[in-house]
């Protein structure tokens, strides 16, 4: 079989759906009913889920969406709200609240940007409620950052949100983690299709992740794109004041790893095109290597980074970063040579510390160190899972907990 060239898997690749790294559904999803009400806000849309339509808007509970790349899609987000393992939705439903999903135009755009949208969220539902019930925000993933910031903002500037619970969904308040693996890859294919690469690239990204690579490669660093939103974050007074403030994490507290080995094979290329590379879990050390690349040439860069945590087998949310990868390329023609395997296909993604924003994820020990009762985190109340499972996956065992603090 003859190797295929670069314009031909230039081709094949734009042909194909862009390779994004997120959680939920990987096929399109059935379609969501149809909402009670949809509110056009500026660079976002909510949709509006009534306990009551004869009633209106009374108890509204804003879930803003988290990170990806394009628009907000409202079966994608019902898929994952509703037609999971617990039917969050309709059990908020139950309780006679009135359910917002709050979308953004784009969702790898500025945390700040999609905040204005969450803001507008909040202040079209206080216009629209009847009754005087406050509100509950919140929101999954990036989308708890989005509406945290939005709620200080608020504060800051002298609006009022009359909001009496703020709750993050695994949201990274301490930063997110995508191997430095995937990040090379993703620059490295750029010439031949720049898609994975601009996600990663995104101003969203390069605000969550802890580590950045913009070239494939870069020596890693926190970008500044982070640097800066963190700075704005402190500004505006961190944390609401006002309302109570809770968070789950998908991952648990007692320092048990999600079982992914430190410095192993989990990618690696089997087709014409991609033979030869292959990505590696993070390991901690001194040179160490994550990554060896090839796509089509017969070049073969090694990557290495040091002086980082095993931070892949972190306790955590889960995302299938690397089976990602290897399923969108196996999608592809074989004749194209793109063909992979995942040997192993997820990672750590927002480490349980992160989501529960009680330290920093730099080092070994506050990432597996167990969390004691005696430390204390930013959030009022938190809840850690009984087992480290995909990242904002809905669980009865967290939804039941954030129900019972409703107002």
């Amino acid at each position: 079989m003859t190797e295929p060239n670069e314009q031909q898997i230039a081709e094949a690749l734009r042909a194909h759906p862009p390779i994004a790294l997120a959680p939920g559904p990987r096929e399109a999803p059935a379609a969501a009913p149809d909402p009670d009400q949809t509110w056009e806000l500026p660079g976002g849309t909510a949709w509006v889920y009534l306990a009551d339509a004869e009633q209106g808007l009374r108890r509204p509970v804003i879930l803003a969406d988290g990170f990806n790349i394009g628009p907000s899609d409202l079966d994608f987000s019902w898929e994952t709200l509703e037609r999971g393992p617990y039917a969050f939705i309709s059990e908020l439903r139950a309780r006679e609240r009135d359910v917002i999903l709050v979308g953004f135009d784009e969702r790898s755009a500025s945390i700040l940007d999609n905040a204005a949208v969450a803001k507008a969220a909040i202040q079209e539902a206080i216009r629209r409620r009847t009754g005087e019930h406050r509100l509950t925000v919140g929101g999954f993933s990036m989308g708890g950052l989005v509406a945290r910031y939005a709620l200080a903002k608020m504060e800051h500037d002298g609006d009022e949100h009359e909001t009496t619970l703020y709750f993050s969904y695994d949201s990274p308040h301490r930063g997110a983690w995508i191997p430095l693996a995937l990040q090379a890859f993703a620059h490295y294919i750029r010439r031949l299709n720049d898609s994975f690469s601009t996600q990663m690239n995104s101003t969203a990204a390069r605000q969550l992740l802890w580590q950045h690579i913009a070239e494939w490669d870069d020596t890693p660093e926190t970008d500044k794109e982070r640097t800066e939103f963190l700075a704005e974050l402190e500004r505006v007074g961190s944390w609401p004041r006002h309302p109570h403030k809770i968070g789950v994490a998908n991952g648990v507290r007692t320092g048990e790893s999600n079982g992914v080995p430190a410095g192993e094979r989990a990618f690696r290329g089997k087709g014409l095109a991609i033979t030869g590379t292959n990505l590696y879990t993070q390991s901690a050390g001194v040179d160490q290597l994550i990554a060896q690349l090839r796509v089509v040439t017969l070049r073969k860069p090694k990557i290495h980074t040091s002086a980082l945590p095993e931070i892949d087998g972190a306790p955590g949310g889960t995302l299938e970063g690397f089976g990602i990868l290897a399923d969108e390329l196996d999608k592809i023609p074989a004749l194209i040579g793109l063909g992979s395997e995942a040997e192993i296909r997820e990672h750590c993604f927002v480490p349980s510390v992160s989501a529960i924003a009680l330290r920093e994820i730099d080092d070994h020990s506050k990432l597996y160190d167990p969390v004691a009762d005696s430390e204390d985190s930013e959030l009022d109340e938190y809840l850690c899972a009984s087992q480290n499972e995909g990242h904002t996956l809905v669980t009865e065992e967290l939804c039941t907990w954030i129900l019972d603090r409703l107002p």
